[in-house]
């Protein structure tokens, strides 16, 4: 057992090191947002989607078009868009006629879906319908076509932006697809220092070249070890009691059952759980902290805990909850 976690130890020290780099080659183009960046490393490591929500001008697509660059995969921008089709994403069927034989077929013309690093632009630009196309390969990592399934290339990846304040025009996501994305990540204005960086480093001529640092046997690895990563039986129950908390039926807490309509369900528990051990990953460690359950808890949660009318007339927000089940469950 000691050899085994001597020989996790170092694997994790070498490809710690290489997200390191990542990291700088993302600072070349990006200015700030280190939580931002480490959150959506964070999704990656453990496999799973995110959603990135702020307003215009934050460089959410040129955050994820430059972590995509850095990564030796495939990747495709969906700009959504009140009349794309499910079609226009997952491909359609087109009349081929075979040159020898003069016969006439059908033969499916792959999407933009089928790529590993997918950006969905302005998702909630979409009607349901369309929104909905992604709701497969989110969950299956795979399509259905005209009753024949094509499996989508691992590592598969969607981060979808969208916009808080523009409401005309868009299409809320349904919470049964806010709950595929493994992390609800909210981009906040730069500080002072950092926007002075920003107007600097972005008015003249030079640009930074991006090199590609990780390769996608890289990120299938860091994901499996990942799930080695090993977390106590204390911490388990802790993540167990934070979900169960979010619901009004199962809280003790006054303030959920004053605020929430719906809690969140076991596939929160699961996140939280591979994120804390992506987060400790992404840190260079092989064991799982309370700060690490603290830190997930909130982009994890944020959309997951539906909050009532009573609670948005009085402007409480998800993460509000968040933060008093932290405070009892001795996290704050």
């Amino acid at each position: 057992m000691e050899e085994q976690l001597v020989a996790l130890r170092e694997e994790v020290q070498t490809l710690t090191q290489k997200l390191d780099d990542l990291k700088k080659e993302i600072g070349k183009r990006i200015v700030g947002q280190e939580e931002t960046i480490e959150q959506l490393l964070i999704a990656f490591l453990a496999g799973g989607h995110a959603l990135l929500e702020g307003v215009p001008g934050l460089a959410k697509t040129l955050m994820i078009r430059t972590l995509a660059q850095t990564i030796d995969l495939n990747f495709k921008r969906i700009q959504f868009t009140p009349d794309l089709m499910p079609s226009d994403i997952i491909g359609t069927e087109i009349l081929e006629e075979d040159q020898a034989t003069g016969k006439k077929f059908f033969e499916f013309n792959k999407g933009p879906i089928f790529a590993n690093i997918i950006l969905a632009d302005e998702i909630n630009r979409t009607p349901p319908k369309t929104q909905a196309a992604l709701l497969e390969a989110m969950q299956e990592f795979e399509v259905t076509y005209s009753g024949k399934t094509y499996v989508l290339d691992r590592p598969f990846f969607i981060l979808a932006t969208q916009n808080p304040i523009e409401q005309s025009g868009t299409f809320p996501l349904p919470e049964a697809q806010q709950d595929r994305f493994l992390l609800y990540i909210k981009i906040l204005y730069p500080s002072a220092s950092e926007e002075r960086d920003i107007l600097k480093s972005t008015t003249g001529v030079t640009k930074g070249q991006i090199r590609k640092i990780l390769t996608g046997a890289d990120i299938v690895r860091l994901q499996e070890l990942v799930r080695e990563i090993p977390i106590s039986d204390q911490l388990i129950d802790v993540v167990s009691r934070i979900v169960r908390a979010t619901r009004p039926e199962t809280t003790t807490n006054a303030k959920v059952k004053e605020w929430v309509s719906w809690g969140a369900g076991p596939r929160a528990g699961q996140a939280m759980i591979l994120t804390a051990k992506a987060r400790a990953l992404l840190a260079g460690r092989i064991s799982v902290t309370f700060e690490d359950i603290k830190h997930v808890a909130y982009p994890v949660l944020r959309h997951r805990v539906l909050m009532n009318f009573k609670a948005e007339a009085e402007g409480v927000l998800p993460d509000t909850i968040t933060e008093v089940i932290l405070k009892d469950t001795n996290l704050s």
